[in-house]
């Protein structure tokens, strides 16, 4: 009798210590899968690109030798690591302004419970699940001077002659690869404005509209302040998002014609895959994780954004 409430005791404890292990104040357990990921597919891949970016690959050798800080110096003394950064910074900057006013623009007009506006929100999320290699080659195609639909649309307003192939002209290649960016991510923030609207109070747009106010004022007085915080985080995550550009120039331009679309992400790309030069594409893309870290953190200050 006194074995069985003995036994009886210990199944007790031991299915209470099963329930005390997955509580709250056992954190450990909880965030060691998300913690081993990070470690490693974040954490290892940054140090050993500093350790690459501090070593360069020896074909003759067939491994990696030092060569300490010479990978940096060349890095800053090379003019077309600086042309790919203004390539980067001009990319993002536009391809940004017009995501932006676009996406507000078309939010503001589907902001609405009428009939078939909920099919619309939904048909804008289309563009987001192509993946961005298909959208690259989609573009191409369509900016193909001889049977592309852009390339005839703007010869018959007499914008680019026929012989003016988009992607194949250095004045134009950017802007080729910026119209599949713009037209695949405006409906992101469309999504996101959305939602902004869908949140912002009623009562004092009721007020406004009862004042006389007129759609304009209602939108610039009302509308653009108490959407502020969610526009900040629109141009965050989209601005990060554009600086690391590689897939459409990939595609579309290969970095051509000549360096016209060469951002920093495909020229650290090149130099890695292309050249074999592992230590300076290590360079490359540690200057731009620091250039786009330096930016994002002062954006967050000068937005004054909170998390």
């Amino acid at each position: 009798m006194q074995s069985d409430v003995t036994t009886l005791n210990t199944v007790k404890k031991t299915s209470a210590n099963r329930r005390r292990t997955f509580l709250s104040d056992r954190a450990f357990i909880w965030i060691f899968p998300v913690t081993s990921v990070l470690l490693v597919f974040a954490v290892y891949p940054f140090f050993y690109n500093i350790y690459l970016s501090l070593h360069e690959f020896s074909p003759m050798k067939r491994s990696l030798v030092w060569v300490g800080t010479e990978n940096w110096v060349k890095a800053f003394e090379d003019a077309r690591m600086w042309s790919a950064l203004s390539i980067n910074l001009s990319y993002t900057f536009i391809c940004l302004s017009i995501q932006v006013a676009l996406g507000m623009g078309i939010a503001l007009l589907l902001d609405s419970e009428g009939k078939g506006y909920g099919l619309m929100r939904g048909l804008m999320t289309l563009p987001l699940v192509v993946p961005p290699a298909v959208t690259g080659m989609m573009f191409m195609l369509l900016e193909d001077p001889q049977w592309g639909i852009f390339s005839w649309v703007l010869s018959l307003l007499h914008i680019l002659s026929p012989e003016t192939p988009i992607l194949a002209t250095p004045d134009t290649a950017l802007a080729g690869v910026m119209i599949a960016d713009i037209w695949q991510w405006t409906p992101f923030m469309v999504l996101i404005f959305i939602a902004g609207l869908r949140s912002l109070p009623k009562e004092p747009f009721e007020s406004a509209m009862l004042d006389g106010a007129s759609s304009w004022l209602i939108f610039r007085h009302l509308t653009l302040p108490m959407m502020g915080r969610v526009i900040a985080v629109a141009v965050l995550i989209r601005g990060i998002d554009l600086f690391r550009v590689f897939d459409y120039v990939y595609v579309m331009t290969s970095g051509g014609p000549g360096t016209a679309t060469y951002t920093l992400s495909f020229y650290s790309w090149q130099q890695t895959f292309g050249f074999v030069k592992w230590g300076y594409g290590a360079t490359l893309s540690l200057i731009a994780m620091v250039m786009l870290l330096v930016l994002a953190n002062l954006f967050i200050k000068l937005t004054k954004l909170k998390w």
